[in-house]
């Protein structure tokens, strides 16, 4: 018997030291799987790389931000009044064009059997 494959969506965050310049390296991924009410993220912070597309990164900032993204998928308090809205709606929340150092891109979206395995396996072919 096979497991039961549910539709999920998901966002690359990216790192966008300048927006007016619209150049982005992929830091991580947002996944949400509605029928399970599965929220998470998973990220990497390669400093080499983010320093070829800014020598001036401030990768503390960053891992900040990406913190914040986390704590939104728990639904910890540390993320304000994002963390008390349903599942649904935080993603929704995350999902949201922004014009900061870390924006998520397009919504896309499949169907897996294991929403945690596919958010790894979407870091890895997303952000390496």
């Amino acid at each position: 018997m096979s497991a039961t494959r549910q539709p999920y969506q998901y966002v690359a965050l990216r790192y966008v030291p300048r927006v007016d310049r619209e150049e982005f390296v992929n830091v991580g991924v947002v996944l949400y799987c509605h029928a399970t009410d599965y929220l998470a993220a998973a990220w990497r912070i390669d400093r080499d790389r983010l320093g070829a597309l800014d020598p001036l990164v401030d990768a503390d900032q960053l891992r900040s931000a990406l913190g914040f993204v986390d704590a939104v998928c728990a639904g910890d308090a540390r993320a304000g009044s994002a963390a008390s809205v349903p599942v649904s709606q935080r993603f929704g929340f995350l999902k949201a064009p922004r014009s900061t150092v870390l924006q998520p891109g397009p919504v896309h979206g499949g169907v897996t059997d294991d929403a945690p395995r596919q958010l790894d396996h979407l870091l890895h072919h997303l952000v390496g």
